[in-house]
């Protein structure tokens, strides 16, 4: 009966499709980004930076300053439409991506996670949970609920075992709990132990019970396990590590002004840098995404974009495999995984 219930609201949109490959998407390994234009366009590259898809979100980009404004799972994609107040949620098919529906938000979304048979979307001041079903997401919120600063400084959300974590470039990092069935419910919670130092948290990236969070005006790294930072390290000779992305024993950092990547071994309560330097860039990173023994980093220069992919070895090298030019200042960035 709930099913049924939820029919009716949807629009189901058909997207516009630029290009279709011929052979079969379905089992490659794809990195998808947004154009963050007003007129907002997915952009989809296969793993050797080839643009193989074009399609209208059918809402308007704008959004800057945050971190996860692509979220991937399964055959889902989403992406924020900051200037429309909407999220577009793209499903793949063995003929490549289309446009499944457009969902209303609060605010202007900043910010997507996945999880918890959800999907998340955090705007300036609030958050948001939808219902996942075989049809689509629910165009209805089960859940919503305020940030503690709320001062229009939100970056990015995370999910976590039973809770939501937000950072606030203004100086919160917070948690909210989420109900047994995956809603958001009640306050947001500043986590405890907060470094003294902290200016700006932004980026952040998740793992079961604990997050990585990036303290990127500090320099810094922190670990946050069950409401608390119980760990963090400094970033060395590179300045403001701000987007992060995780994948086994690795934790990768975007540093913004020093137009590089880092990466660090994690462990336990360890974050262990072990290469300062493990790619330079010619524009400033602003996001980056890893799965699969994929990388991918967005970079700006003014008013251009560049995509480069990365194949990841064994031991966190990263192995650069090409790099696509955007003529916007693209927003975003995930790696779909084969199979998914």
């Amino acid at each position: 009966m709930k099913m049924i219930a939820f029919v009716a609201p949807f629009v189901l949109l058909a997207g516009t499709v630029a290009s279709v490959p011929a052979y079969s998407q379905s089992h490659e390994t794809l990195v998808v980004t947004a154009s963050n234009t007003v007129a907002n366009n997915l952009l989809v590259y296969d793993s050797s930076d080839h643009l193989i898809q074009t399609l209208s979100t059918e809402g308007k980009g704008g959004v800057g300053g945050n971190s996860g404004g692509i979220a991937a799972s399964q055959d889902r994609v989403a992406v924020v439409n900051f200037g429309s107040d909407n999220v577009s949620v793209f499903v793949r098919s063995r003929r490549g991506f289309r446009l499944n529906q457009a969902i209303s938000t609060e605010a202007g979304p900043l910010s997507v996670a996945f999880g918890h048979n959800h999907l998340y979307i955090l705007s300036a001041k609030k958050i948001e949970s939808h219902e996942i079903f075989d049809f689509g997401v629910s165009p209805g919120a089960d859940g919503v609920s305020d940030l503690l600063t709320a001062d229009g400084s939100a970056a990015q959300v995370g999910v976590l075992n039973n809770q939501l974590i937000v950072s606030e470039k203004s100086g919160a990092i917070e948690t909210l709990n989420l109900r047994q069935d995956g809603s958001v419910e009640g306050l947001a919670s500043l986590v405890r132990n907060i470094p003294q130092n902290v200016d700006t948290p932004f980026g952040l990236t998740t793992r079961d019970n604990q997050a990585y969070v990036s303290i990127a005006h500090a320099n810094e790294i922190s670990l946050v396990r069950n409401d608390a930072v119980i760990t963090t390290t400094g970033s060395g000779t590179q300045s403001a590590p701000c987007w992060l992305a995780l994948d086994g024993p690795y934790l990768f950092s975007a540093n913004s002004p020093s137009k590089s990547v880092s990466r660090y071994v994690v462990h336990g309560k360890q974050i262990v840098q072990e290469a300062a330097v493990a790619a330079s860039f010619a524009g400033n990173p602003t996001d980056i995404a890893y799965s699969a023994g994929y990388a991918a980093v967005i970079d700006h220069s003014g008013t251009v974009s560049h995509l480069s992919i990365f194949s990841v070895d064994g031991d966190g090298v990263l192995s650069l495999r090409g790099i696509a030019t955007i003529s916007s200042v693209a927003n975003g960035v995930a790696v779909v995984r084969d199979g998914d």
